[in-house]
């Protein structure tokens, strides 16, 4: 199969990489958006389809496990096929899933088609990643990029819950879903135009094995914080779980070590950079979904606040991931990835700490400087997470790296929620901010590990600088 003849990446003048970059933000926007526009319906759709926290919780981690799992296939498909033709597929795939969320009558196939909706983001993550990657030929000018990539994404993902909040001021839930449309719409037209294909100098087999396995990881990981609080953590079925996540995870890491092309390039994680950029990767994600969540249900169980109110309280949080995720773009072309790691980690400890002494009466103003502070930080972490696992690498791995960290950023945001869901499920209104202390504790020490990782990050600089004297 012949592709559509385009100008090679490196031949596009500076308007058109930067359009090329606008396009990918888009799609962007979208996959982060739908991440967290969920959690401030959560209540209304409970209420709407009279399902509890347990159910609702598969309803955002049915989305996010699933993307989590098919990145890597996705990236490897899209160096295959085309970057520009999966990238197209995706968006067709996420906009027919969002219009069967718009239309779910029940639950379980709420969950099943927010589960399809994973599928069609994965084709847009990793993908939209390696087009800019490989669009940008200019180190400098690929960070500022990333650092761009990362602000747009950063703000789709805090400004989900104001979103969702105006949305269900005047319409009911099903709108976060139809909202969707005319974003796909442009972005299969702009896509169409603007964007070139580009494919991978060589291109990997899929690995069908690795992909089962690495599912049944993911969802055995999950689906026991999930259920543990329910079934017990004790119970025969809990330790079914740990078996079956223990046995998978052994049988993955033998069949990835075998294969001359495996799903998951295991020989990525010896680099301390990479290993490091994709641990910072799951804290963050972590820190940032478990603030939304345990924010949503505190302030409109506990404290009874408005779906739109709760979206407006976290505009903080919206304004700082935006105004810092490009600037920490500059920094990390200018001096590196050290500075705006530790600058994040500072901040989204400040803000956890903030709350780790949360009542039902704790002032607005404290609120608000906490979410800041949390925004802060995410924006902060973004762009140096993300070049990091990039850099260095030659562009044909710009794909499978992209995909890595985006896999394990949404390991991390289904980590956060299925945590923080079990930390207050069956919990009363007034003993929710009581119950959600431990979360708060745990946002606070991923803050302090994006620290380490900063302080390790200027030790192996220094190093490497030492060797070039």
């Amino acid at each position: 199969m012949t592709a559509t003849t385009h100008p090679l990446p490196s031949r596009l003048s500076a308007r058109g990489r930067w359009t090329v970059l606008a396009v990918c933000c888009l799609s962007m926007f979208l996959v982060g958006l739908d991440t967290t526009i969920v959690n401030v319906g959560l209540p209304a759709i409970g209420r709407g389809l009279k399902v509890g926290t347990r159910g609702l919780e598969w309803v955002v981690d049915a989305y996010t496990l699933v993307l989590a799992s098919c990145l890597i296939s996705s990236g490897a498909l899209a160096d295959r096929f085309g970057r520009r033709r999966v990238f197209q597929c995706g968006l067709a795939v996420f906009g027919t899933a969002s219009l069967l969320c718009a239309l779910a009558p029940s639950v379980a196939v709420l969950v099943a088609a927010r589960a399809l909706q994973g599928v069609g983001a994965s084709m847009l993550s990793p993908v939209a990643l390696a087009i800019v990657v490989n669009t940008m030929p200019d180190p400098k000018e690929r960070a500022q990029a990333i650092g761009i990539w990362a602000s747009v994404f950063g703000l789709s993902m805090a400004a989900g819950p104001l979103t969702g909040g105006a949305l269900l001021a005047w319409l009911d839930w099903r709108a976060l879903f139809w909202i969707n449309a005319p974003v796909i719409t442009a972005a299969l037209l702009l896509s169409a135009v603007f964007v070139p294909e580009s494919r991978a100098p060589r291109t990997r087999r899929l690995d069908l094995p690795g992909q089962i396995l690495l599912t049944l990881v993911l969802t055995a990981v999950v689906g026991v914080l999930i259920e543990g609080p329910h079934i017990g953590w004790t119970s025969p079925a809990a330790f079914t779980g740990y078996a079956v996540a223990a046995v998978a995870t052994a049988g993955f890491l033998r069949a990835e070590s075998r294969r001359s092309e495996p799903l998951m390039d295991l020989s990525l994680f010896t680099r301390p950079a990479f290993s490091g950029a994709v641990v910072g990767a799951v804290a963050v994600f972590v820190a940032l979904n478990m603030t939304l969540l345990l924010n949503t249900l505190y302030l409109q169980h506990t404290r009874q606040w408005t779906p739109l109110a709760t979206g407006l309280a976290t505009l903080p949080l919206a304004v700082g991931a935006t105004v810092c995720a490009p600037w920490s773009g500059r920094l990390v072309g200018t001096t590196g990835p050290r500075l705006p790691l530790l600058l994040a980690g500072a901040f989204i400890t400040a803000g956890a700490l903030c709350l780790v002494r949360l009542t039902p009466h704790t002032s607005l103003l404290l609120l608000l400087a906490a979410y800041a502070f949390i925004g802060i930080g995410f924006g902060f972490a973004n762009a140096p997470i993300t070049n990091t696992a990039v850099n260095g690498l030659p562009p044909a791995q710009a794909g499978v790296a992209g995909a890595i960290t985006s896999t394990a950023r949404q390991v991390g945001a289904a980590l956060g929620i299925a945590t923080a869901g079990g930390l207050v499920t069956a919990t009363a209104p007034t003993g929710l901010a009581h119950a959600s202390r431990p979360g708060w504790m745990l946002v606070a020490a991923c803050g302090g590990l994006l620290v380490l990782l900063a302080r390790t990050a200027g030790r192996r600089t220094a190093s490497a600088a030492r060797r070039r004297r």
